[in-house]
């Protein structure tokens, strides 16, 4: 009889550190996807994509003007600065390019310089590193 009791008891430790091991096996997997939860999938990079990149190509000044109110209020949406978009619009020059408007995260500089009847071409550049790789981080509309 001694000999069962001390079965019983041994096959009871068995099983405490099995639930112990599996406790722990959860805890860590429900810690992991919060350190991951920062990244993004494919859906989630194209949808963010999409408010931008149906601006690309020749647009009028209006449409610039449209694009930076909708970048401004994208980056006012952003809690991770590495989401957040960079608007500028350059004038062509004899000499060059003169950037005539950026944004910052919260405000647009000389928007009012922007010809609405004037063209620009719009072209967005991407991310290539880190969680958010493939992401819009730059659109540059250069007046044509």
């Amino acid at each position: 009889m001694e000999n069962a009791s001390k079965a019983l008891i041994i096959a009871g430790a068995i099983l405490l550190a099995i639930l112990i091991i599996s406790l722990g096996i959860l805890i860590y997997n429900q810690a992991s996807s919060v350190v991951n939860e920062n990244t993004m999938d494919s859906v989630e990079v194209s949808q963010f994509n999409t408010q931008f990149t149906q601006y690309e190509g020749t647009k009028s000044g209006s449409t610039v003007r449209s694009l930076a109110q909708s970048v401004l209020s994208s980056n006012v949406a952003q809690d991770d600065d590495d989401r957040k978009v960079t608007l500028v619009v350059k004038e062509s020059a004899a000499g060059g390019e003169t950037t005539i408007v950026s944004t910052t995260t919260d405000q647009i500089t000389n928007l009012n310089k922007i010809s609405t009847g004037g063209t620009y071409d719009i072209q967005c550049s991407y991310s290539t590193t880190g969680a958010n790789s493939g992401l819009v981080t730059k659109i540059t509309a250069t007046k044509q």
